[in-house]
């Protein structure tokens, strides 16, 4: 939903249709255990894990008694860095605060997925990088009129996206959608239970609940260039996007329109060294390839990463396998048979 900078509403976005389900229902011991059995896949053998699950029924409880009577407070946060391969920075909550995201995500997930326009690709079902990438082949193959004509792209990312959302504005989004104030203050308090140095600001890299909230937010921004900005080819995934149209100008124009609707809408700031306007035929960085018109090619970072987690990972054949899979979506022939080369020749 477009705002002026006078917080005026435009309209459009997520708030036409309420969110019916209750409180009592999220809290639910059934959707706890329900949420659990989603939750302890792949993670069994994690000992605070297993420690909960040790006496998973009498800790349930203990949770929804405290959510429904309003005692819960969700904890803090285990800090850790990862390289994926740029360093990031990933908060872990307790066993029993994922358990809460898992249940409050299972229900709040399918009811906001369905208000997310068709180019918005990360972390929804069905999505993902590679529907992205060949979205993006297809949207360039139309707009250039069968390769006919220059397709110039816009390419843009936000700068320190998760600790940059402020939270004020994410809870307002929220609950333009939901009336329930129990089910605000449950989401509010995950959403407050961490900051990113600054009061009011971020969302943790390892709440499954933010990967869900990011999408609320920047849908706003998705409906304002599909609906304001009358974007035709546009793609979305987390805080990278682009837009691709043969006209240049009209792209340039777009600049300003953007920065100020993020800006004040939004309270996010786009990355000043990652704002380019560039041909397809120069060459597109975009989700780990480089795009072309008729190809496209694995980006030189991303075949490091791949060779270092091969090298890194004990069970090489299944990585391979992984791996395969991720470069029949490209041309890399040549680099296939160097992957293929570093395991045991099967029967």
């Amino acid at each position: 939903m477009e705002r002026s900078k006078t917080g005026k509403s435009f309209g459009g976005g997520v708030s036409r249709n309420k969110f019916t389900h209750s409180y009592d229902h999220i809290i639910s011991v059934e959707n706890l255990l329900d949420a659990w059995q989603e939750f302890v896949k792949g993670k069994r053998k994690r000992p605070d894990v297993q420690e909960f699950g040790r006496y998973l029924m009498q800790n349930v409880l203990n949770l929804h008694h405290e959510l429904a009577t309003g005692a819960y407070q969700h904890g803090g946060y285990h800090h850790f860095k990862i390289s994926d391969p740029k360093p990031r920075d990933i908060h872990k909550a307790s066993v029993r605060d994922r358990l809460v995201h898992h249940a409050v995500y299972r229900v709040l997930y399918p009811f906001f997925d369905q208000k997310f326009i068709s180019d918005s690709y990360s972390c929804r079902n069905g999505k993902g990088t590679h529907k992205a990438v060949s979205s993006f082949r297809k949207y360039a193959y139309q707009e250039s009129r069968n390769h006919t004509k220059t397709v110039w792209v816009f390419k843009c990312d936000i700068k320190k996206f998760f600790a940059s959302i402020d939270q004020k504005v994410l809870i307002k989004i929220v609950g333009q959608c939901i009336s329930d104030k129990r089910v605000l203050t449950l989401i509010q308090n995950i959403i407050s239970s961490f900051n990113s140095g600054i009061k009011g600001k971020g969302l943790p890299l390892g709440n499954l609940t933010s990967q869900l909230l990011v999408n609320i937010y920047m849908n706003e921004f998705d409906q304002f260039v599909k609906h304001k900005l009358k974007a035709r080819y546009y793609i979305r995934y987390s805080d990278d996007f682009i837009i691709l149209s043969t006209d240049y100008k009209w792209l340039v124009s777009l600049l300003l329109r953007i920065s100020d609707f993020l800006r004040y809408e939004l309270k996010l700031e786009l990355h000043p060294n990652k704002v380019s306007i560039n041909t397809l035929a120069s060459g597109i960085d975009f989700l780990g390839w480089i795009h072309f018109p008729n190809h496209r090619v694995l980006r030189t970072s991303t075949k490091s990463l791949m060779f270092r987690r091969i090298k890194e990972t004990k069970d090489k054949t299944e990585t391979v396998d992984s791996y395969l899979g991720l470069l029949s979506h490209g041309n890399t022939s040549k680099l296939r048979v160097q992957i293929e080369s570093l395991i045991l020749p099967r029967a």
